[in-house]
């Protein structure tokens, strides 16, 4: 088939070309926006004189049948055509004659794209967002049934001092909340409308911009017409919110894979989120999780394949500038699946309070407790850090918890310790006493959590 470009051309191109520079294989997806923005622009070629109002309702009868073609599933993709955007075009030639030739009037392949791609965008932020709220109202859920658990909190993978897993688990509620934040001021970058930029310098028809724009529902406009076509920030953008997302959803998988082993067992994973062994009947993996925490490591490559693709792109457009949509669809895609994996598997596991309570046995995790004791008795922090460095020393020798210990043997180290130390070691009080702003008490906890469910 004969290209819409040929006219300066007196070869055919070369069949391996065609394979290698089609990029049909992935941007089909954008057949709905590419029907949207050519619906907008040749409205306003009409309205604007550009091309005769017959004309022009003409072309979007016959755009109006190819989408419902496309939706039926009866409409034929023709690799040679390159793209969706030459498909669609080439399409609206042959069902409605020369006429649909008109529809590229004031316009170039090169905001086309642009446009589509923003507008595909706007509608998977807009998704990804509510996958995100929706993944936080399962965490805050989790939180308020686990409100009176208590775990140990660890640092360097170490326990360190006691927490409620209710806390643990709003710590993820906030890192999604950054999360909402970096798409939702990813989107104003997005939502700029490139179209009537033409191939990069404008066009010397009167087009009408704010009125496509209007009809597209975008806010801004671009102001430069060679940024117009070659800016890919906002695509940028997103693989890096993506990332950053990716990051905190590795983190969660990896605790829950560490939390689920025998080792710690703090919780079951539900059966139907888990797979079995070809070899090893026993098996239970958390391969739903393992598979997230690669996906992160995927996005990443993403994110280093566009930056590096944009490095050296000299103005305006160029071709390489194809390279975008890949990275940008399978990172859309990844993160969408991974939000909706958690969301769904979360509400089915089980945690195991009494491993919890029994881990925090062990490890001295009230030793900073101890320590702030003395200092409420007059002694210095860094002289009561080494008193209690020195006990739980004496512990360890003694094969004792520090519960275990006398009045007597504490006092060996200080004889600021009294018998009331003892009200102050153990798990429940060491909690408790955490009521700073943001802290682990149940009080403060109850407070986030009320405060995330009112918005006061």
């Amino acid at each position: 088939m004969e290209k819409l470009w040929s006219g300066r051309f007196k070869e055919k191109t070369e069949k391996v070309v065609e394979n290698f520079t089609s990029s049909l294989s992935f941007d089909v997806r954008l057949w709905k926006y590419d029907i949207e923005g050519s619906i907008a622009h040749v409205k306003m070629l009409g309205r604007q004189k550009i091309i005769p109002q017959k004309d022009a309702g003409l072309i979007l009868q016959g755009l109006n049948e190819i989408k419902t073609e496309i939706q039926g599933g009866k409409f034929r993709f023709l690799d040679s055509l390159e793209d969706v955007h030459m498909n669609i075009e080439q399409a609206l030639i042959k069902k409605i004659g020369p006429v649909g030739g008109k529809l590229h009037t004031a316009r170039s392949r090169n905001d086309q794209v642009a446009l589509d791609i923003r507008l595909f965008l706007r509608d998977e932020i807009a998704d990804v967002l509510k996958l995100l709220k929706n993944f936080q109202r399962v965490l805050v859920s989790a939180a308020e049934k686990h409100v009176d658990t208590v775990m140990p909190g660890f640092t360097h993978l170490q326990k360190a001092q006691p927490v409620l897993l209710a806390h643990h688990l709003l710590a993820y509620f906030e890192m999604l909340e950054r999360d909402l934040e970096r798409f939702k001021d990813c989107l104003k970058r997005v939502n700029v409308m490139p179209l009537g930029s033409a191939a990069l310098a404008g066009t010397t028809f009167p087009v009408d911009r704010k009125y496509v724009a209007q009809l597209l529902k975008f806010p801004r406009i671009s102001e430069n017409s060679m940024d117009a076509v070659s800016d890919r920030d906002f695509v940028i953008e997103f693989i890096s919110a993506s990332s950053t997302l990716m990051v905190h959803l590795s983190r969660l998988s990896e605790e829950i894979i560490i939390w689920n082993n025998d080792q710690f067992g703090f919780v079951e994973l539900p059966d139907s989120f888990t797979t079995g062994s070809s070899i090893m009947p026993q098996k239970k993996n958390p391969d739903v999780l393992e598979l997230i925490r690669g996906k992160a490591g995927r996005v990443f490559g993403h994110l280093v394949a566009i930056l590096t693709v944009m490095k050296g792109l000299p103005l305006a457009y160029n071709r390489d500038l194809q390279e975008d949509k890949e990275p940008l669809f399978d990172t859309v895609d990844t993160v969408k699946s991974s939000l909706q994996v958690l969301t769904e598997m979360l509400p089915g596991m089980r945690f195991n309070k009494e491993a919890m309570e029994q881990a925090l046995e062990k490890g001295f995790p009230t030793a900073t407790d101890l320590a702030e004791y003395l200092v409420r008795k007059g002694m210095p922090f860094r002289e009561a850090h080494r008193v209690t460095g020195e006990i739980v020393r004496y512990c360890i020798d003694n094969k004792k918890a520090l519960n275990e210990l006398s009045t007597r043997e504490f006092q060996q180290f200080s004889r600021l310790i009294g018998k009331d130390v003892f009200d102050y070691i153990t798990v429940k009080t060491s909690i408790d006493s955490k009521k700073s702003f943001g802290g682990t008490s149940g009080r403060r906890v109850l407070a986030r959590i009320r405060k995330i469910k009112t918005g006061k």
